[in-house]
């Protein structure tokens, strides 16, 4: 039951950032040498090699940089609609010990679906920070989605069942604030 409520922490987080909760599992999965933290089935194992947290690790340092810039971080956010979504289903499927209890399709679109939803809630709340601060508070929301996306990914490795209460608070108030976005609209 844990590997669930960790495998929906993973795969939210990804929907902020899908290098962070990425690196961390590949770095559980790793270490501690004698005994890793976490034992991910074939083919998810692969995270936890030195080539993949080398690859992970140099994408997360473009993205963390890439997503601080006004303009250029929207081309990333459109990049990253299919990246987050998909590191989503990866982080779920990898997580939920789908060998043995969830169907392989299931797990992986369970795990779309929640980054992709975590995902559509930061494209609509990013231009609405560019617009009210003329881009100049990107850096610091992008820095504020980073430093949530990875307590999600450690609490959801460490604690799981705190992490996806975290994941539903933050699905909360990003809904909140869309509405109160549609709101505004619909009474200009």
């Amino acid at each position: 039951m844990l590997d669930i409520f960790s495998a929906f922490g993973l795969a939210g987080s990804a929907g902020l950032n899908a290098y962070i909760p990425l690196l961390l599992v590949a770095l559980a999965a790793r270490f501690p040498l004698d005994n890793p933290l976490l034992n991910l089935a074939e083919p998810y194992n692969v995270m936890g090699s030195w080539w993949a947290i080398g690859i992970i690790s140099v994408l997360l340092v473009i993205e963390m940089l890439v997503d601080k810039v006004p303009a250029i971080d929207t081309v990333n956010d459109a990049i990253q609609t299919f990246v987050r979504p998909a590191a989503g289903a990866v982080l779920f499927a990898a997580n939920a010990n789908i060998v043995n209890d969830i169907h392989p399709i299931l797990a992986l679109g369970a795990g779309l679906i929640v980054a992709g939803s975590v995902h559509a809630v930061k494209g609509v709340a990013r231009p609405v920070v560019t617009a009210t601060t003329a881009g100049t508070g990107n850096w610091l929301v992008s820095l504020v989605e980073d430093v949530v996306a990875s307590f999600t990914s450690i609490l959801a490795i460490f604690l799981p069942v705190l992490g996806a209460i975290l994941l539903l608070i933050l699905l909360y108030f990003g809904f909140r604030m869309y509405r109160r976005r549609r709101q505004r609209t619909a009474f200009r």
